[in-house]
C-alpha cells in the first residue's frame, strides 16, 4: 500500500533535485582545470571542502531546509496542512541528522577524486595561474550547490521511506516554531502550486 503522504508534490519536486547533483560536480571539475595549482593540494582541497560542506551541514543539523519552497517562493507556515507539518517533524528526527553527518564523508571522497582528475579535464592549455583563485572559488560554490542538491533529496528519500503507521503517529510541527527551526528560502506566500490543500486545524 502506498503511504498517503506520498501524494505531497513538494516531496517529489525536491527528490528530483538530485538530477542537478552531477551537473554541479561537473562544474567543480571544470573550475579546477582553469589553471595550475598555486597552493599545496591539501590546502586547496580543504578550502573547497569547507566552502562546500560546512554551511549545508550546519543548516541540516540546526535548521533543516523547509521543503515547502520552490525557487524564490515559500509557503507561509500558517498555511501548511496538518500532513505537511507532520512531514516537517520527520525532518527533525535523529535519523535525518545521522544522514546529514554521513553524507559529507561520501562527498569528500568524491571531491578528492575530482580534484585528482582535474588536470586531465581539458585538452586546451590552462589559463594563467592568476586565475586559479577564481577557479577555486567557483569550485567551492559549485561543490556547495552539489552538496545541497544531494543532501536535500537524500533527506526527502528518508521521509518517503517512513512507514504509514509511523507517519500516522507523528505530531504535526508547531506552526509558531517553524520559522525558528527551519530554513525558509524565498518570499513567503499563501500558495505556490495550483493544488488545493486540506484545511489546517489549530496546533
Amino acid at each position: 500500500m502506498i503511504p498517503s503522504f506520498w501524494s505531497e508534490p513538494f516531496l517529489w519536486i525536491h527528490l528530483a533535485g538530485i538530477a542537478a547533483f552531477p551537473i554541479w560536480l561537473g562544474l567543480v571539475l571544470l573550475s579546477l582545470a582553469i589553471a595550475n595549482p598555486l597552493l599545496p593540494a591539501w590546502l586547496e582541497f580543504s578550502l573547497i571542502a569547507l566552502i562546500g560542506i560546512v554551511p549545508i551541514l550546519w543548516m541540516q543539523l540546526v535548521k533543516p531546509f523547509n521543503i515547502f519552497c520552490i525557487l524564490v517562493l515559500a509557503l507561509k507556515p500558517e498555511v501548511l496542512t496538518i500532513e505537511q507539518r507532520k512531514i516537517l517533524s520527520l525532518f527533525k528526527r535523529p535519523l535525518e541528522k545521522v544522514g546529514a553527518i554521513a553524507t559529507p564523508l561520501f562527498l569528500l571522497l568524491v571531491l578528492w577524486k575530482i580534484y585528482s582528475l582535474a588536470p586531465l579535464a581539458v585538452e586546451t592549455p590552462p589559463l594563467a595561474s592568476s586565475w586559479r583563485i577564481v577557479g577555486l572559488l567557483i569550485a567551492g560554490v559549485a561543490f556547495l550547490l552539489s552538496n545541497l542538491f544531494f543532501q536535500i533529496p537524500l533527506s526527502v528519500l528518508g521521509v518517503l521511506l517512513t512507514k504509514e503507521s509511523a507517519f500516522a503517529t507523528t505530531e504535526p510541527y508547531p506552526v509558531e516554531k517553524i520559522p525558528a527551526d527551519f530554513t525558509i528560502a524565498g518570499f513567503q506566500v499563501e500558495a505556490i502550486l495550483p493544488i488545493k490543500s486540506s484545511p489546517t486545524t489549530p496546533s
